[in-house]
């Protein structure tokens, strides 16, 4: 997928600007690659392409089992369901820069890098605080936010909050909950692990969970919490620290800076997530409809302008991709 697409309106080239054009267009696209490749939400959000206004996501209950036979006997019929349905919307989102005439003819060069670099940091600071703010309202057990006068659901297919006590599988099955006011401790990082692991599809069918990232804010105490549990091969807690720790190495930690602007002072929320099944099952969902393109152009003032587009939305599907500890509300362990 490409990281940016430009353009020159036709007439650029032959102007004054002519000789900017491509060493711009060439330092956008550096900077393209190296904030995409360095995103956090692109490592909790599951990335789909889109090719309409928006995209919905629906699941296929699990199978019945094979089941023993006579010899010649039938085939049983076997069947599927469809579970929930969610719908995702794609969002435009812009800015631009420019260049003035009487830069270029007085030779102002350091414009001609750091316009172009703020715009691309613009943009990649746009899409964390987006998605942060996603996960963020979520962790804050709310439904939406509103941003630009416009309204973004933090809900999943099933019409809950992503974190909640009150999942309802569409088939059959038990209410399932993924909200927990636990502090982090290693007793309630094995029990949070045990619940995810025993989640259920809406057929009540068993889906093998592995949970295998902690997901957190940064905050220098949780963090110390977390990586003392996790970075000591025998269980600290017991006398001697002769106890295995079935912990160690069992998990990827990802502390995400852009979360803390989103969350409510002194709360330490943290979460885990099956990144297999976030990816099978469509939990979290970044959704791509246009990449970033970039045009330039000559405008009636004659600046040089260069006007930065992208359409992208996200959401929750799955809310099993998921389970939140430390929450302001929830169950207990």
């Amino acid at each position: 997928m490409a990281a940016i697409i430009i353009s020159k309106a036709s007439g650029v080239m032959d102007s004054i600007y002519g000789k900017v054009q491509d060493p711009v267009a060439s330092f956008l696209e550096s900077k393209a690659e190296a904030f995409q490749n360095a995103q956090i939400a692109k490592k909790i959000f599951s990335q789909r392409k889109s090719t309409h206004f928006a995209e919905s996501y629906t699941s296929l209950t699990a199978a019945n089992n094979f089941l023993p036979s006579v010899e010649n006997g039938e085939y049983p019929q076997n069947g599927f369901e469809e579970g929930y349905r969610k719908t995702i919307e794609n969002f435009t989102w812009k800015s631009q820069f420019s260049f003035s005439q009487e830069m270029i003819e007085d030779s102002i060069m350091m414009d001609l890098k750091r316009q172009p670099e703020q715009m691309m940091v613009s943009y990649e600071r746009t899409s964390e605080s987006f998605f942060a703010q996603l996960l963020a309202t979520a962790m804050e057990g709310k439904a939406s936010f509103t941003l630009e006068n416009l309204t973004f659901d933090c809900t999943t297919a099933d019409g809950e909050k992503l974190f909640s006590q009150n999942h309802k599988p569409k088939i059959s099955g038990a209410k399932q909950c993924n909200a927990f006011t636990d502090a982090f401790s290693a007793e309630a990082l094995g029990k949070a692990a045990t619940v995810m692991q025993n989640m259920r599809g809406d057929n009540n069918e068993i889906l093998g969970l592995i949970p295998d990232r902690i997901i957190i804010a940064n905050d220098a105490e949780l963090k110390a919490e977390i990586f003392g549990v996790l970075g000591a091969q025998h269980d600290p807690t017991t006398p001697g620290g002769n106890k295995y720790n079935y912990q160690f190495g069992n998990w990827e930690v990802i502390v995400w800076p852009y979360l803390n602007q989103f969350l409510t002072a002194g709360q330490k929320p943290w979460l885990l997530q099956d990144s297999r099944y976030n990816e099978m099952a469509d939990g979290a969902i970044w959704q791509d409809r246009v990449p970033l393109s970039v045009k330039s152009e000559i405008d009636k003032n004659d600046a040089n302008v260069w006007k930065g587009r992208a359409r992208w939305g996200g959401g929750f599907v799955d809310f099993r991709a998921f389970v939140g500890c430390g929450l302001q509300s929830g169950g207990t362990l």
